[in-house]
């Protein structure tokens, strides 16, 4: 089911299988920022990452002796959240435990999304509680997938991603599995800019470790129309596409994908 909440300047769309933004429309300017979600090249448009962010070594992990199988990303992208609140400019999705995360993911929780719309500015807030007693082990991340170029008549190549700090971060190389590689590769050295390409994401995608940044301007020198993405408090910046797709995802992670030297024990997880 899809759920809409707007202002004079925005309107949003999200659907309650996984709480996924579907559609985020400038009233202002006329201009759609979400991918279209073509099956052609990713069938997705904004997955929300939960309990896990990105791929497990051998899709496991073991827990107090006991090892679970749970798959990229984790549960929450397939599942039905729901709406625990709605006023015209802000709604709020929750998914709890059921015999299925239980059989996978051995926590009782709630986990909660909240889109607010204030001005020309959408928020996204993520709520995580932890419903037993034992101490709960997560990670959570975005995925959101914005269309690119946003003004049609520019190509891909006229947009970059601008940090709002000077920079000087590796990428860490993901591997043919899934999994983070040992050592980064440089990427970022002494600079705030990123101009963008389709090519940056045939080894796939992105993957930034503690940045100096906490928000990134999405923008081009042919044209005005763009955007400002704030990541507070994460420690992890993805930035991917399909191959050759007209879209960027900007994922800001509170978790990683395993590195490939894994132990697959859910405690020494990093992130």
């Amino acid at each position: 089911m899809m759920c809409t909440i707007e202002n004079d300047l925005l309107r949003v769309e999200i659907n309650t299988l996984g709480a996924e933004l579907s559609s985020l429309f400038s009233k202002a300017n006329g201009h759609e920022f979400m991918w279209n979600g073509d099956a052609k090249f990713w069938a997705k448009q904004s997955p929300v990452l939960f309990p896990i962010v990105g791929t497990l070594k051998n899709n496991s992990y073991s827990l107090n002796g006991k090892s679970y199988e749970l798959s990229r990303h984790g549960f929450a992208r397939e599942k039905v959240f729901t709406v625990t609140n709605q006023t015209a400019t802000s709604i709020s999705f929750e998914l709890k435990n059921d015999a299925q995360t239980l059989s996978v993911y051995p926590f009782q929780f709630s986990f909660s999304l909240i889109y607010t719309i204030d001005g020309n500015n959408l928020s996204v807030t993520y709520v995580v509680k932890n419903n037993g007693s034992d101490e709960m082990l997560f990670s959570v991340g975005a995925h959101p997938a914005f269309k690119l170029p946003i003004a049609d008549e520019l190509a891909y190549e006229d947009y970059y991603l601008k940090f709002n700090k000077t920079e000087n971060a590796g990428r860490w190389p993901i591997s043919s599995t899934g999994l983070i590689e040992s050592a980064p590769t440089a990427l970022l050295e002494n600079t705030d800019r990123l101009p963008l390409t389709k090519s940056l994401f045939y080894k796939d995608a992105i993957v930034l470790k503690n940045l100096e940044s906490d928000s990134v301007d999405l923008k081009s020198g042919k044209h005005p129309i763009g955007f400002t993405f704030s990541f507070k408090e994460f420690p992890y910046l993805g930035i991917w596409a399909a191959k050759d797709a007209d879209f960027i995802c900007i994922e800001p992670w509170c978790g990683i994908a395993d590195s490939v030297n894994s132990n697959q024990l859910l405690g020494d997880k990093e992130g």
